[in-house]
């Protein structure tokens, strides 16, 4: 997750990512545009479908909240 956002939106500037608990919208590192690159990339690259109703700050909105939503949806997927 931190790789991927370090690349897409701070183009490689480690140094200027906020803590994995920081709001990626509050910072302002991130807007709904970059929400929905954030979704295209769960879906595409890490195999998840993230339905409308999932589209929210407590799924999406910081690195440990992507991270915990990924794991969660992993987790659901299997047992499905």
């Amino acid at each position: 997750m931190r790789d991927f956002i370090v690349m897409n939106f701070l183009f490689g500037d480690a140094a200027r990512m906020p803590g994995h608990a920081d709001s990626l919208l509050e910072s302002g590192l991130v807007d709904s545009t970059g929400v929905l690159e954030i979704v295209d990339f769960l879906e595409t690259d890490m195999g998840i479908v993230v339905a409308d109703d999932e589209t929210l700050p407590t799924n999406l909105d910081s690195v440990d909240n992507l991270t915990d939503f990924v794991l969660r949806k992993r987790s659901t997927a299997s047992v499905a």
